[in-house]
């Protein structure tokens, strides 16, 4: 088989600009993560060794000086030597473990430096996806040009409804076609239709770059989880933040804060950092709540939340995005962030998409330490993932 993921690029913004973080804060941490299948699939056997080939020839890719002028020209925010970094770097297949038990579940594990690995999450789960869709037949039923036309349609209702959205989808995609028709359906729709709502771009690199938009994204849960790992999780949204704004300068300035729910991190939130950050993502709970809560909070610092900018992320489709912006109605510069049902909508064909996701579990600030759990546990229950005992223990030591 052919190698799924062709470009160093293919990936989401976020894992980028996390390892520039990364490697300027915390350069010799290291960190263990975990797959999750939520709909506790099985896969067809012998689908562990199709895997491990795909994830080999990710050892071939390297970071082309076409994308270096393309990240340069449009992420500004990052220094310069984080490109002299990529150039060098080098995927190696040892990082990742991978097996598969006799009923079809399949285990993958990752670990070694967190610059590193962190690399590892979205491509892995991008090749997952597509290589299952392969094996079951899925992706033979697909007309590309009649996704692109449904693109279409959906972007149309979206920006003619006024929201400002962004294409999220490229860890459980289709395939890599099925994420290029949307994106030319929705360029297409920007097109036609001038205002209020706007395409912002993508967040996978790459096709930010071949169509010329905006590449999207700045942080995930792990970033606060692996510092809660070596730090202890009652300050880790706040040493979160410290590392981020250092490194960015006041870039990049969306804080993804349900790591570990909005009470341990509105306990976190100073008005320095109410203040510096443009805004916040909101990736679980019930929307409307959590945007009372964001409101809420920022009124304690004397700050109009209609100056503050807020993702929602959180398992949104058309419906529910345009229900949502109305229903928010200007308290605060709303935008959407919106992934499998833009990248694998196929429900009419039958073809139900992967619910998975891989999670860091352990982390240690040096080689030398041992190695802590930690965990993910947001605003819905169903999102948590580590151990047991460890939610139960950052519950007590988090007083939630």
């Amino acid at each position: 088989m052919e190698p799924i993921i062709k470009h160093f690029t293919d990936d989401d913004l976020y894992k980028f600009s996390m390892c520039c973080a990364i490697l300027n804060c915390f350069p010799r941490a290291m960190v263990r993560y975990q797959f999750v299948d939520r709909n506790n699939t099985v896969y067809p056997q012998g689908f562990d060794a199709l895997l491990r080939e795909q994830i080999g020839y990710l050892e071939d890719l390297r970071f082309t000086d076409e994308e270096q002028a393309f990240m340069e020209r449009r992420c500004i925010y990052i220094p310069r030597w984080f490109y002299t970094y990529l150039k060098g770097f080098r995927y190696k297949a040892e990082w990742v473990k991978v097996s598969q038990d006799a009923e079809g579940h399949l285990s993958v594990t990752f670990e070694g430096y967190w610059h590193e690995t962190v690399l590892l999450e979205v491509k892995v789960l991008s090749i997952i996806s597509e290589l299952y869709h392969i094996v079951n037949g899925d992706i033979d039923k697909v007309d590309y040009e009649a996704y692109r036309q449904l693109s279409y349609d959906k972007a149309v209702r979206m920006l003619e409804a006024g929201l400002k959205v962004a294409d999220f989808g490229c860890r459980r995609r289709l395939s890599h076609d099925a994420e290029d028709a949307m994106m030319r359906g929705f360029l297409e729709a920007s097109q036609k239709v001038k205002g209020p709502g706007v395409f912002t771009g993508s967040s996978t690199v790459w096709f930010a770059m071949k169509y010329d938009v905006q590449p999207i994204g700045t942080m995930a849960h792990e970033f606060v989880s692996s510092i809660a790992g070596m730090y202890g999780p009652q300050e880790a949204n706040h040493i979160a933040m410290d590392m981020w704004q250092k490194t960015f300068i006041g870039s990049l300035g969306i804080f993804l804060y349900d790591t570990f729910g909005f009470k341990a991190f509105a306990d976190n939130f100073s008005e320095h950092f109410a203040r510096v950050f443009a805004g916040l993502r909101v990736d679980s709970g019930d929307n409307l709540e959590q945007l009372d809560k964001i409101c809420a909070k920022y009124a304690e610092f004397g700050i109009d939340s209609a100056s503050k900018q807020v993702v929602f992320s959180n398992a949104l489709d058309t419906d529910r995005a345009i229900a949502l912006h109305k229903a928010v109605d200007g308290r605060v510069q709303d935008s959407y962030g919106i992934g499998t049902h833009l990248t694998c909508d196929f429900g009419h064909l039958g073809i139900q998409p992967m619910n998975i996701v891989i999670k860091l579990v352990a982390s240690k600030i040096t080689e030398k330490r041992d190695w802590n759990d930690t965990c993910k546990m947001s605003e819905d229950a169903g999102k948590y993932t580590g151990k047991k005992e460890t939610f139960e223990l950052f519950k007590t030591l988090l007083h939630i």
